[in-house]
């Protein structure tokens, strides 16, 4: 091997290429340019120097060491004048991947998930502000009622992929089924749930709507309501203290009492009994569409202690499938690149609980080349997690060596804190389950641990010996916090919630006593033949001879309630 001394024949000012960086000889140590780290406080160099380093590629060989050419000098020299010239502008100081740089300016765009959501300076809370719409009503909380023309435009948006609800809603508002419904809602406040509001609305209800989680409302979203008259009362980031603060602002309104309720995880429900019990004497039912809420109702059903008929949308075959199933497939990987820009190929991943949410995200992470674990408790759903090519484990038998840690149980505890301190460095954690109480945060909340803010709803929880892992959303549900989920299955989940509704609502004194009910299959059907005219497709209808072998109306419904499909 031929050995030379580096430094002959080179001169100050001389431009050498040194394991594919450039560098100016007389600088060597201190002008070296890293391709993956933006340099001290000037982030935005790199940048210019990348893209002028591709220039002189068509003028320097691959050879270790070249002197450049004049040519090549020339452009450096452009490059320095550039250089100057963007210095003059504000950078932020202290070391950044430039991934990062990229990725935070894309969670700061407009986009459904973010948009005016994380970009506002303002950080004066909504409780303190006094707004008024353009009509001059103030019956409502949010962020900032400028952004409801911005918020008009999602909505708008999410009509278009929401055609079954938005069918529901012409066939309908004339009769108006809903009229003299004084409903309160507690759910996630996006475009989509907007679309639901406004149909309710088209069908002759009153509404006045809160979030049931303090992330996933989208800012623009609930100002577009507030301007349109509705009473919401809600914005992305509230304190434990503003969540129950905006439910009961919903409920206890002088002159108007709700009659419907519509609940997703149930503590508006919870807060009603606790504070505001009377308002059951009226009310003529409770729709709710989560596990843990749903859970609930059936507890006090058996306790003797539910006031009045509830509706189960949750196990509807339309809501499970649809939106526990296929929604979830998507939405894991759209809020887990958004929030960790990880790739999935080899990771090794567990995923707690294989219900229809734990198999759609089971399947999206398979398909992207990930190992994939399952914890379950069901011999029923461990067997299908077994049949489908997953390995079926304890959490503690592979919780120090996972990738990534996801919750879909709807239970509490399923990851504790000596699970927490067992993760190897860089484990990242969520939760898909409805509830925030999955995976054990407060035990995280100690003296001896540091959270470090990354980005909106990404923390580093870092322990004394500088192990770290990534928790995502506080451990709230991490599609509706850190992304969004298709309007299309948000359509399906919220036709069924606007006919449940309207069944109850509607109900003859007698039908519906005071416990909890599946919706009809026949309205489950209805649902489905909604939107299958997205797909153009086309049923086959039974002829009178083959309904009467199987004893069936030639309409419906084809499949009796106990029925697994």
């Amino acid at each position: 091997m031929e050995h030379r001394n580096l430094h002959s024949g080179l001169k100050s000012g001389d431009f050498i290429v040194l394991n594919g960086a450039a560098v100016e000889y007389s600088k060597l140590e201190i002008s070296r340019i890293y391709t993956t780290t933006v340099v001290e406080s000037n982030e935005v160099n790199v940048i210019y120097l990348y893209l002028h380093f591709l220039l002189l590629l068509q003028y320097i060989s691959m050879s270790k060491i070249t002197t450049f050419s004049k040519c090549s000098r020339s452009i450096f020299t452009k490059m320095r004048s550039d250089k100057q010239e963007f210095s003059r502008f504000p950078t932020k100081t202290g070391r950044r991947s430039l991934s990062r740089s990229i990725s935070q300016s894309s969670t700061d765009s407009y986009s459904s998930a973010a948009s005016y959501t994380d970009s506002s300076d303002d950080e004066t809370s909504p409780r303190e502000k006094g707004q008024v719409n353009s009509k001059g009503n103030s019956d409502f909380c949010v962020k900032n009622i400028k952004q409801a023309e911005f918020g008009r435009r999602e909505i708008d948006i999410a009509e278009q992929d929401m055609s079954a609800l938005m069918s529901l809603r012409k066939r309908a508002q004339s009769e108006k089924p809903l009229a003299g419904a004084k409903v309160v809602g507690c759910t996630h406040i996006t475009a989509q749930t907007a679309v639901l509001v406004e149909t309710l609305v088209a069908l002759g209800a009153q509404c006045r709507w809160t979030a049931c989680n303090i992330y996933s409302t989208q800012n623009e979203v609930a100002a577009a309501l507030a301007e349109l008259g509705v009473a919401v009362f809600a914005w992305k980031g509230e304190s434990e203290d503003d969540f129950w603060w905006c439910i009961d602002r919903c409920v206890n309104m002088e002159g108007w009492q709700p009659n419907m309720i519509l609940d997703d995880g149930g503590d508006l429900t919870h807060w009603i009994y606790k504070k505001y019990p009377s308002v059951f004497k009226k009310a003529r039912g409770i729709v709710e569409e989560s596990v843990t809420g749903v859970h609930r109702l059936y507890q006090l059903s058996k306790a003797g202690k539910l006031c009045v008929p509830a509706m189960n949308v949750n196990d509807s075959v339309t809501k499970q499938k649809f939106d526990n199933l296929y929604c979830c497939r998507e939405s894991i990987l759209d809020g887990l690149k958004r929030t960790t820009d990880i790739m999935f190929g080899g990771k090794q991943v567990v995923v707690c609980g294989y219900g229809e949410v734990g198999k759609g995200c089971c399947t999206a992470l398979k398909a992207l080349g990930a190992v994939v674990y399952v914890t379950e408790i069901d011999p029923i759903c461990a067997l299908q997690a077994c049949m489908d090519g997953f390995r079926v484990m304890k959490l503690n038998e592979v919780i120090r060596q996972v990738d990534m840690v996801i919750t879909c149980t709807g239970n509490k505890n399923v990851v504790t804190r000596e699970q927490l301190d067992n993760m190897k460095n860089g484990c990242i954690v969520c939760n898909m389950g409805h509830s925030n109480t999955e995976i054990d945060v407060a035990s995280l909340r100690t003296p001896e641990l540091t959270w470090e803010r990354v980005r909106s709803q990404v923390d580093h929880i870092i322990w004394p010996d500088g192990k770290r892992i990534v928790l995502l959303a506080e451990g709230r549900l991490l599609n509706l916090s850190c992304s969004t989920v298709p309007s299309f299955v948000l359509s399906i989940t919220a036709t069924t919630q606007a006919l449940a509704l309207i069944e109850l609502y509607n109900a003859p004194e007698g039908r519906y006593k005071q416990d909890v009910y599946l919706l009809p299959k026949k309205m489950d059907e209805y649902v489905a033949s909604l939107h299958l005219l997205n797909f153009d497709a086309h049923l086959t209808e039974l002829t009178d001879e083959q309904a009467k072998y199987m004893g069936l109306n030639k309409n419906g419904p084809f499949k009796p309630n106990y029925y697994r499909y």
